[in-house]
């Protein structure tokens, strides 16, 4: 709080104590926090300006604000008093102790592992040898310096968002070639868009080629894909797209054209066991083979991890390596002990396997609900319920399941075992009354039966070749005949509904198609 002086309309300055009239002191207070701050500038970060709010006057009381004076300066002044400069000691780094040594027990993330250990360097990117291994098409490409139009297309935690980090590095080593902006669709609109193409014509001129890195380019619908269109048709710009859904699905044809797609796929445990080494590595953490009787600690009060601790992290991530990193990130977080190794043991408790991708509107969705239904086709019994187990325990909703079930049983079994369907619509309406988790044994049960079933799609083939002969009919369908048509009235009768000429042969099917036969 200020202090006021009614006579000579003064006020002390709460940084210094020194004295200015009212339409100063405003002025000096903001130079006095700011020449304060920046003496201590390698010790301290700036904070905000400050506001000034809540100060007493001498005639309206505290909390009021006063009429302006004749001078036309609002005479409000006020001071924050809790404006604090936060102290960084020296030499000290995030996680890090004077000695430059981890600290366990104050060790935080300002930001997430996974993001501070992104690879700088296809040398330090692991995984998707099928697409950037040593003799790869996009591998040579980029150590060329090429870049080419491409849409990355694979599962979270993949390595997409990593790979656009080493093309960033590369452009950056060449800054007079390329200029890499980065976007994302869920947070960007195309006016944004349609800026960085303005900016990437201007460039052109320079010689300066534009990689555009648009993550989850399958949140723009395919009118706003279309912004992209015709620069990229042009070469104003080099697109590289990233995303979890199917492109042909999500990503307009036109563009999809002049893209390449590159399909990445789950992380191999091996990968991740590498990734979480280098990561471990980074912030100083020893990692111990405590098998090997002659594995120690270097430093007394550093962290070390057990290697089957890193391997059990890399088993339950899924194949997702961001899932991985957040979950060491979480054990290094939640560990007090210093110069002790973390154990497989210590962590299981702490960190357990939920995560597994599926998607209920996705690709991933329809992918498994097709195994099970071809399990139960093939008479895999062990297949069969491996995929309904995998929908059930991630989340599907039982009625669906029980629903695709009453198809196969009509589908794959048919009339080969009449007791299929009623098993499988009894599992359905069980499913509706019981819900979950207790009737996942009902889905079990009823996979597992309609699996070791005897098979027979005829009513599904027959279906099939009946559906086909009315598509090729030309014209009109065929009439109903007249003798197995219902004659409710005599007019009908009379017409001659139900009745069958003299020396015709009774047939059930039209005259067109007499000799046509589904069960051939």
């Amino acid at each position: 709080m200020l202090k006021m002086n009614n006579a000579k309309d003064e006020s002390s300055c709460p940084i210094c104590n020194k004295s200015f009239i009212l339409a100063e002191i405003e002025q000096h207070v903001n130079k006095c926090i700011f020449l304060n701050c920046s003496d201590a500038v390698q010790k301290r970060k700036r904070s905000p300006s400050p506001t000034l709010h809540n100060i007493y006057h001498p005639k309206l009381g505290s909390k009021q604000k006063s009429p302006r004076g004749h001078s036309g300066v609002k005479q409000e002044i006020s001071v924050d008093t809790t404006l604090v400069c936060e102290i960084n000691k020296p030499g000290t780094s995030l996680g890090e102790n004077n000695q430059g040594k981890i600290n366990n027990s104050s060790f935080s993330f300002m930001v997430p592992l996974a993001k501070q250990v992104q690879p700088k360097s296809l040398d330090e990117f692991f995984g998707q040898n099928q697409v950037l291994g040593d003799n790869s098409v996009i591998r040579s490409l980029l150590q060329k310096e090429e870049i080419p139009n491409m849409i990355l297309w694979g599962p979270p935690g993949c390595g997409k968002t990593s790979l656009s980090a080493v093309i960033n590095e590369l452009c950056k080593k060449n800054p007079k070639k390329f200029k890499f902006v980065s976007l994302c669709a869920a947070t960007t609109g195309v006016k944004e868009v349609q800026h960085v193409i303005t900016v990437a014509k201007n460039e052109m001129k320079f010689g300066r080629r534009t990689i555009l890195f648009m993550d989850e380019i399958h949140r723009f619908n395919k009118r706003q894909q279309d912004t992209f269109l015709l620069s990229v048709e042009k070469g104003e710009i080099t697109l590289i797209g990233a995303t979890t859904e199917n492109p042909s699905f999500v990503i307009n044809s036109a563009l999809l054209s002049r893209c390449r797609v590159i399909v990445m796929e789950k992380l191999e445990i091996n990968d991740l066991y590498l990734i979480l080494e280098r990561a471990a590595n980074s912030l100083s953490i020893d990692i111990i083979d405590t098998e090997n009787p002659c594995g120690i600690i270097k430093d007394d009060k550093g962290m070390a991890i057990d290697e089957r601790a890193l391997k059990w992290l890399a088993d339950i991530s899924d194949g997702d390596a961001r899932i991985a990193l957040t979950n060491l990130q979480l054990v290094i977080q939640n560990s007090n002990n210093d110069g002790k190794i973390i154990t497989v043991e210590e962590i299981k408790e702490r960190i357990k396997k939920s995560h597994m991708l599926y998607d209920r509107a996705g690709e991933e969705h329809y992918n498994i609900i097709s195994a099970m239904h071809k399990s139960i086709r093939g008479s895999d019994a062990n297949a069969a319920l491996y995929w309904t187990t995998r929908m059930i325990v991630s989340g599907e909703d039982p009625r669906y399941i029980a629903r695709r079930l009453v198809r196969a049983a009509s589908e794959d079994i048919g009339n080969a075992d009449p007791n299929a369907l009623q098993l499988a619509v009894t599992t359905m309406e069980g499913c509706q009354l019981l819900g979950m988790p207790e009737a996942d044994v009902l889905l079990a049960q009823c996979a597992i039966y309609l699996a070791r079933a005897p098979k027979s799609r005829e009513a599904d083939s027959a279906l099939a070749k009946a559906k086909q002969v009315i598509a090729a009919c030309k014209g009109p369908q065929p009439s109903v005949p007249m003798h197995i048509r219902n004659a409710p009235t005599k007019l009908m009768k009379d017409l001659g509904y139900g009745r069958l000429q003299n020396g015709a042969d009774f047939h059930f099917m039209p005259p067109e198609l007499q000799d046509v036969d589904f069960f051939k």
